[in-house]
């Protein structure tokens, strides 16, 4: 039987480049086929659809719509348009780019982009003006050209991205330092997470909370209100990863939220915790809760169980769940500390389904060590 390989797709610059560079030709008298060939920000081309191109007066106006492949994201099928003028001249081509409606622009410190400019990345700049450029080599043509992107729905579609806790106001970020997406990607994320934290940093906050997710991290505001939204990072499964990039910006206090499913893979070693890589030990997990007390009819359904959910409910009514999750708790800290290093506090919150806290461990109690 054959694996159907996931569908890459291309970014939201690379969608502005194939844009810009098709709204360049047409304003230079040049054929714009139904595809683009663009230059990608580190190395190769892509061939992207272009769904239309207007002159409107002195500006030719195109439309690219972004494939994320398969690839959950949230711009994917967004309209992006680009809206470009021509000065031609002898000497130097100057291209300059713009941000309009539906592309959002920068207020806080931390970022690629210096506050109040439209948030449209180095790279993608990079490419942008690459491609405005082939079409003016091909035709050419020298002088001063303005690049105008804009987004539909932008604003709304910038809800759905971590874009207003950022400090990006009006519109979703022009991205991409490759030009492609790759389904599910890894590397998106850990550069999400190593933006909000520089975000955080930037604002002097010196100490932050990571989450597993959006639910552990609402039930973890709850017991800290005074964070600024700044130090709120959703780390989901990349333990080691958020740790590592929380050390390198000097954080004095690092605040973890979780379940106790993640919980019990960071306190078995995991550095990173989704359920592809990450498998539990249920065996070493009923040794732990033998040394808490746990009785042996308990013992003999942890090593049978299928979630660390169902663990917790076969401890139910037994004496020894508390030592057990503390223990798990304790055992957590010792392999975040690991990641983490010497320097900041650290303080890790369990919290089940339902809200309730059903323990917390700092510093204090890491320092016992020992392999978990």
């Amino acid at each position: 039987m054959t694996r159907n390989r996931l569908r890459e797709g291309f970014t939201t610059g690379t969608a502005a480049t194939a844009a810009a560079k098709a709204a360049m030709l047409r304003m230079l008298g040049m054929a714009v086929a139904s595809e683009v060939d663009v230059p990608l920000p580190r190395e190769g081309r892509l061939h992207i659809p272009v769904e239309s191109v207007a002159s409107n007066g002195e500006e030719v106006e195109a439309v690219v719509v972004k494939d994320g492949g398969d690839d959950p994201d949230a711009t994917h099928r967004a309209r992006i348009h680009a809206r470009v003028r021509l000065r031609e001249q002898k000497g130097k081509t100057r291209v300059r780019i713009h941000g309009g409606t539906g592309v959002g622009r920068v207020t806080r410190p931390g970022l690629a982009v210096p506050v109040g400019e439209a948030a449209i990345n180095p790279a993608p700049r990079k490419q942008i003006e690459a491609g405005v450029r082939e079409a003016l080599e091909a035709a050419g043509t020298q002088g001063e050209v303005q690049v105008i992107i804009e987004v539909e729905n932008g604003e709304r579609m910038a809800r759905k991205t971590l874009n207003p806790r950022l400090g990006i106001v009006g519109g979703i970020s022009i991205l991409g330092t490759r030009g492609t997406v790759k389904p599910f990607s890894n590397q998106a994320y850990r550069e999400t997470i190593s933006v909000s934290m520089d975000v955080a940093a930037s604002q002097g906050l010196s100490e932050i909370a990571l989450s597993t997710g959006g639910k552990s991290e609402r039930l973890l505001q709850s017991h800290v209100p005074g964070l600024p939204e700044a130090g709120w990072i959703q780390a989901g499964d990349f333990f080691a990863f958020s740790l590592q990039e929380a050390a390198k910006r000097g954080f004095n206090t690092v605040l973890y939220s979780c379940f106790f499913g993640k919980l019990v893979k960071m306190a078995q070693g995991h550095s990173y915790t989704h359920a592809r890589k990450a498998r539990i030990d249920f065996q070493r997990l009923a040794r732990w809760a033998r040394d808490a007390g746990a009785g042996s009819a308990r013992l003999e359904g942890i090593v049978e169980a299928n979630t660390c959910r169902e663990v917790l409910e076969i401890l139910q009514g037994d004496p020894a769940i508390r030592v057990f999750r503390n223990d798990v708790l304790r055992r957590a800290g010792i392999s975040a500390r690991r990641f983490l290093g010497p320097g900041p506090c650290l303080r890790m919150y369990l919290f089940d389904f339902d809200g309730r806290l059903l323990g917390s461990m700092q510093d204090a109690a890491f320092q016992a060590g020992g392999d978990p």
